[in-house]
């Protein structure tokens, strides 16, 4: 199908004219809008349709996009009905090349090849999927030439010719324009520099069409950004206008608007009829683009970089920026001069009384909690601070849940002068409250996110999106080790000093032995790939991560992602992921803000891929006691996430004998959550046994 859009764009060229190209997504306002807004787009004299297909975490788009994908998922949309909308309107006269364009992890779920094949056999020409690396696009390509459908590829201002080469190689109808770093949106002016943008690209395009989208929404912007290119893609205005107006006008509304683009004079020539493409010789493609990197992208089968393309740009400078710094002495001597304001090596001792009540094995306690801030987070916070400076950023952003990453990061930024912005649900900044305030005392800016389920998930979301609009002068400290690559690998190498302080100190208190076993909680992994991954080669030494149970893994609200998860793409790694039959994030439940995550590091998948670790939840209910049993065993408040990792410490410690040991990671302390246990207290104290809601005044 990819012959009627080259058929479109050759028409168009013909009609001294370029393609218009509208984007609408699948199912809003209402499922039942969708034909009649196609049908009005066609009949004004659209060219080429891109139908959205929704996905829960579109980190590519802005708020208008953003909100129209909730909408239409709430309206009850899959991907299995936007199929037999193309079907549908297919069979009601649609004739215009169809687009489908979406981010991976859906496709991945229904399954890469029936996706495409039902596809084709629905109606659709082509597919545009916004977070698949090139590597990975050159299959995808060539099983939809399979299916006779189009790959569209996306490049960006800041796609590298290296890439260009690539995409140019494998597009076979046209290539879709990013004309701005940044997110979707409509826009009161079109960018600066596209001509310079389409004319590089035509350097390994040859003579495939060029459509430019990004921020277009009038004639004005269209004629002016038409004189680069082929085509122009209009998306986010008409999305606003289809929005705002009243039920039963959005397909007129609709026609308006393509209308307004085109001119009231111009005569639709849509195709006169439909007619789907043969299967082709099927010819694997081999991989064409071999990027360089120190450090391997993937744990098995997980890791990578599933990102917009306007975010490659941000992490290839990282990647050389972290490889650089790694690979330099006096970096280090650097970082390692501020392990007194940190406090490492971080405290290390028996917890003799809870080795008692556990009654087998000897349980260690490393104390992350005593770092300054309060938690293992300064670790890494104050890495990637120096990391920023040797690339001259000014800027900082982090995302957090529980406070202690965005505590971290702004203190990293107060001592090195830096201006520090934390992103941070709703939901996470009424429960954190002191955190924010500290925040706050350290001179950061802390903005409360109120998407989706305004918890860390969103957070993260929305801080890759400034990001991707702020490079030159900003850094996105990444608190957890999640996201693509280099992050995971990042995160794990600065907070590895715990797992290797614990080997030491444990080594030197018991003879040169090793412990038999560790553990760690686990929402994003940075705390228990910092305690795993130098013992990983030490196989006689289990390794257990601690989830966040929430009310039951027989309930949808957990955050128990490598229990009960399965494997996906989410913020641009592959991982496990809480996901839905159609490839659609969970919401997620957790007492403790810090767990409360929906996907995990690719580098503790690939452990449980392998079986090299072990992961079981704890819930809401078990953190409190694990959290009471370290407060009133051994006089030490934990952190509520921390609190997981002491449950399933000691449930360990009963199955074993009292020779061995275990070490547990304290990662941070529990005065941050103690507004949260006594708000949870009334529901569930009765669970375990604890009720401390005073009958009198004790100061009379």
């Amino acid at each position: 199908m990819s012959a009627s859009l080259k058929e479109t764009f050759e028409r168009c060229k013909k009609e001294g004219r370029n393609a218009l190209v509208n984007f609408i997504t699948a199912g809003y306002p209402t499922i039942e809008d969708t034909l009649p807004i196609l049908k009005g787009m066609q009949n004004a004299g659209v060219d080429i349709i891109e139908l959205g297909v929704p996905f829960s975490d579109p980190i590519a788009d802005g708020p208008t996009i953003q909100a129209a994908n909730n909408v239409a998922l709430d309206n009850g949309i899959t991907v299995s009905k936007c199929l037999e909308l193309v079907k549908n309107a297919r069979s009601e006269g649609i004739t215009v090349p169809i687009i489908l364009m979406g981010y991976y992890n859906p496709i991945l779920k229904y399954g890469e090849e029936k996706m495409i094949k039902d596809s084709a056999e629905s109606g659709a020409n082509g597919y545009i999927v916004v977070d698949l690396p090139p590597e990975e696009a050159v299959k995808f390509r060539s099983t939809c030439t399979k299916y006779g459908l189009s790959y569209v590829p996306l490049v960006a201002p800041a796609t590298t010719d290296e890439r260009l080469k690539v995409l140019g190689g494998i597009a076979d109808s046209f290539i879709y324009v990013v004309s701005r770093m940044g997110t979707t949106g409509a826009s009161t002016e079109v960018s600066k520099g596209i001509s310079e943008l389409c004319a590089r690209v035509r350097k390994f395009a040859g003579d495939t069409p060029l459509a430019v989208g990004f921020g277009v929404s009038n004639r004005e912007h269209f004629l002016t950004v038409g004189a680069s290119a082929d085509g122009v893609v209009i998306g986010s205005k008409i999305i606003t206008l289809i929005g705002q107006s009243k039920p039963g006008e959005r397909g007129d509304t609709a026609f308006k608007f393509v209308k307004s683009i085109l001119g009231e004079d111009y005569e639709a020539h849509a195709p006169k009829t439909f007619t789907n493409a043969p299967l082709s010789e099927f010819k694997d493609t081999k991989q064409v683009l071999e990027e360089l990197h120190k450090y391997n992208p993937k744990f098995g089968d997980f890791g990578g970089q599933y990102v917009p393309e306007a975010l490659h740009a941000c992490l290839a400078e990282l990647e050389k920026g972290f490889e650089d710094a790694v690979a330099d002495p006096e970096f280090w001597n650097e970082f390692r001069s501020l392990y007194s304001y940190i406090g490492r090596p971080s405290s290390f001792h028996r917890a003799e009384r809870l080795s008692e009540y556990a009654g087998g094995a000897q349980i260690w306690l490393k104390r992350e909690d005593l770092n300054h801030t309060g938690s293992h987070k300064i670790n890494n916070a104050l890495s990637q601070v120096l990391i920023a400076r040797r690339l001259g950023k000014t800027e900082i952003i982090a995302e957090t849940g529980a406070g202690q990453h965005g505590v971290a990061t702004a203190t990293a930024c107060a001592k090195f002068g830096l201006n520090c912005t934390v992103f941070m649900g709703a939901e996470d900044v009424r429960r954190q409250a002191l955190n924010v305030f500290r925040m706050r005392i350290l001179g950061a800016k802390v903005v409360a996110v109120t998407n989706g389920t305004q918890t860390l998930r969103d957070a993260t979301s929305e801080a890759f999106r400034f990001w991707v609009s702020h490079l030159e002068n900003t850094h996105y400290v990444v608190g957890s080790a999640i996201g693509p690559h280099p992050y995971p690998t990042l995160v794990r190498t600065f907070q590895s000093v715990i797992g290797q302080e614990t080997k030491e100190q444990f080594k030197e208190l018991n003879d040169g032995k090793l412990p038999n076993a560790v553990v760690a909680c686990v929402g994003g992994g940075s705390n228990s790939t910092g305690m795993f991954s130098p013992f990983e080669k030490d196989t006689e030494v289990r390794m257990l991560g601690v989830e966040a149970g929430g009310d039951g893994l027989d309930t949808e609200r957990h955050s128990a992602t490598l229990t009960a998860g399965i494997p996906g793409v989410f913020h641009g790694v592959r991982t496990y992921v809480l996901q839905d039959d159609d490839g659609q994030v969970h919401d997620t439940h957790s007492v403790s803000a810090g767990l409360d995550y929906p996907g995990v590091g690719p580098e503790l998948a690939f452990w449980k891929s392998t079986g090299r670790a072990e992961f079981v939840a704890a819930t809401d209910a078990q953190a409190l006691e694990g959290f009471k049993l370290l407060s009133q065993l051994e006089g030490i408040i934990p952190a509520l996430e921390s609190s997981h990792a002491i449950y399933g410490g000691v449930q360990l410690a009963k199955t074993m004998s009292k020779d061995q040991h275990i070490v547990i990671n304290v990662s941070g302390r529990g005065d941050k959550d103690v507004q949260s246990v006594a708000e949870i207290l009334p529901k569930l104290g009765d669970r375990i046994g604890w009720d401390l809601r005073f009958e009198d005044d004790p100061s009379k």
